[in-house]
């Protein structure tokens, strides 16, 4: 028998359809296992966590059959409360699958601290925009003490207390400047001098 008579048999007409059956069952299977196995069509609406605290967090996420992981705390932000979400990856809203992880950023309990700079010598002017720059406020009514020059930083207080450079406080509190006031007839000296507001 020759070849061209073969693939013309009925023999290989079967053999074809057996082939092509079965080739269609095997990727029918595939198929639905892959369904099965990814949960195709099984979506999951992410809820805002924003502003939640980590054990409220972690309860709604348990209830849905997903996962959290925080990768990061954030710049403390005092319109949220310590330790609540930020920022969360999926986005609130987004359709995740069963066992999906939720990345979230916190808010820290408090400022971070930020060390105080050297500014003995510079102007008030130069003082403000640096003591600014760097996260701190600073208080518009200043203390003088007597000095031969006129506002020109001798020293920086923060709640009552002297603070010198390289002290840590945290970022954004209040620091008062102690400048001299142009009547003194030397340069101030912290341990003899007397302050005046």
């Amino acid at each position: 028998m020759s070849l061209f008579q073969f693939m013309i048999s009925k023999t290989f007409a079967k053999q074809l359809l057996f082939a092509v059956v079965g080739l269609t069952l095997f990727i029918f299977a595939v198929m639905k296992w892959i369904d099965i196995t990814t949960n195709h069509n099984q979506k999951i609406e992410v809820p805002n966590l924003e502003k939640m605290s980590l054990s409220k967090v972690e309860e709604t996420l348990n209830e849905l059959d997903l996962n959290l992981i925080v990768i990061d705390s954030a710049s403390y932000n005092p319109n949220y409360p310590n330790k609540s979400v930020i920022s969360q990856d999926p986005e609130a809203g987004d359709f995740v699958k069963e066992g999906r992880k939720i990345y979230l950023t916190l808010n820290p309990s408090n400022y971070a601290d930020v060390q105080v700079p050297d500014l003995y010598g510079k102007t008030k002017r130069q003082a403000n925009s640096q003591l600014l720059a760097i996260g701190f406020r600073v208080n518009s009514k200043d203390l003088h003490v007597s000095d031969i020059a006129k506002d020109v930083v001798r020293g920086l207080r923060f709640m009552g207390k002297d603070v010198k450079a390289g002290d840590k406080i945290p970022k954004n509190s209040v620091i008062t400047l102690k400048l001299g006031d142009g009547r003194g007839r030397g340069q101030y000296k912290p341990s003899k001098a007397k302050e005046k507001e």
